[in-house]
């Protein structure tokens, strides 16, 4: 089969590779309709994290046809579209039962890797370095699926193919983002960063409850698309000061929660842009956690700052400004199945209409150029749909 592979830092290619197969019995292999881009990802492209090898597939978001299972395989059959959460969880470990699939404690086979440096470790991800499991990713023409049954999910008919190819990752991390702000009526929540995640994530506020979701971003194309989705906006690199601009909008109080949907390759301006960006160039830091450390200055005393965006080891984490503050700090790598059933019905009653992430629609043969488009920012790209 065909597959996008990663063969070193910003190295990327397009090979031929070989097919996947059942390796265990509750295993599933999908034919691959639909994957895209997410900007996780350019984390270990960029080699801000370790762990990958030559020639691993990656990729985590995405949707497609079962044409195979294995011999345990009861809920789902071959036929079936669906789409499937980017961690993978197995439904029977004690932290799958409390809908904690990210924690998974059966699906990495690789913990002793990640042991370490986290205490415990999480579950397995799709594509996306031997720490988190060395799984094949989904940038391929098929997948392999492990726990079928739990992480495959039928989509109901009236959804689209485009519609569910980001109930994989970006809508349930963004939706789960919001959820961990338990928003009520007449809550503000500001979300920095209107990429996928981020714009899933302040729409998702709305849906649950908020009275005004505001998304911080630069640029141009991004600030447009979050006004579609009834966003309000902050243009930071046309604002004298973020905070600023916050207190002035919620009355001097400040947004009742704040969520990070940014991450170690943010961008920020003036002399900590200039700080951030030399220490990581010079492997000094992981982090330019310039989105991070503004959600916790911006964010009302007493609110919560929910952190969606990838991290590793943070410089100047203002820790005395939580305290201080009585801020609850809330993060996960995101419980897909556990928000799968609620985000088909937003998406059938109309209330959410993820495709309108899709900027870019090519074939995976195009992979390459997706991801130079992606990262660079270019021909307003946001996120790019490939096609196997």
């Amino acid at each position: 089969m065909r597959a996008l592979c990663w063969n070193g830092v910003n190295k990327l290619s397009v090979e031929t590779v070989d097919d996947p197969e059942i390796l265990n019995p509750h295993d599933v292999i999908l034919k691959v309709t639909l994957t895209t881009t997410c900007g996780s990802d350019l984390h270990f492209i960029d080699g801000y994290l370790p762990g990958m090898r030559e020639g691993d597939i990656f990729g985590h978001e995405f949707m497609g046809e079962i044409v195979e299972t294995g011999r345990e395989v009861r809920d789902v059959k071959v036929g079936d579209r669906v789409v499937v959460p980017s961690f993978i969880g197995c439904d029977r470990c004690w932290y799958c039962e409390h809908d904690l699939y990210s924690c998974c404690d059966t699906t990495n086979p690789n913990a002793e890797l990640q042991q370490p440096l986290l205490g415990y470790p999480s579950g397995g991800i799709y594509g996306y370095t031997h720490p988190f499991g060395g799984y094949a990713g989904s940038h391929a023409q098929f997948v392999r699926v492990p726990f079928g049954d739990t992480n495959c999910f039928p989509i109901p008919g009236d959804i689209t193919d485009e519609q569910a190819l980001f109930l994989s990752d970006a809508v349930p991390t963004g939706f789960m983002g919001a959820d961990f702000c338990d928003v009520n009526g007449g809550d503000t929540v500001a979300v920095w960063g209107a990429g996928g995640v981020g714009l899933m994530a302040a729409k998702s506020a709305l849906l649950l409850g908020a009275e005004r979701a505001i998304v911080i971003d630069r640029i141009p194309e991004r600030l447009s698309l979050a006004g579609e989705f009834g966003l309000e906006t902050i243009d930071y690199g046309a604002a004298d000061s973020v905070q600023e601009s916050l207190r002035e909008m919620t009355g001097g109080r400040g947004p009742d929660a704040c969520i990070d949907a940014v991450g170690m390759e943010g961008h920020s301006t003036g002399l900590q842009q200039v700080y951030d960006r030399a220490k990581q160039l010079l492997r000094l830091e992981t982090d330019r956690a310039s989105a991070l450390r503004q959600a916790i200055l911006a964010c009302r005393k007493g609110g919560v700052v929910s952190v969606l965006g990838v991290y590793g080891l943070t410089d100047k984490f203002p820790m005395g400004v939580v305290t201080n503050k009585g801020l609850t700090l809330r993060s996960a790598q995101q419980h897909g199945q556990r928000y799968m059933a609620r985000l088909f019905d937003y998406v059938e009653q109309g209330d959410l209409d993820p495709a309108k992430l899709i900027t870019h629609d090519l074939p995976l043969e195009q992979g390459v150029r997706a991801y130079d488009m992606f990262k660079n920012k270019q021909d307003n790209c946001i996120r790019v749909a490939l096609r196997p």
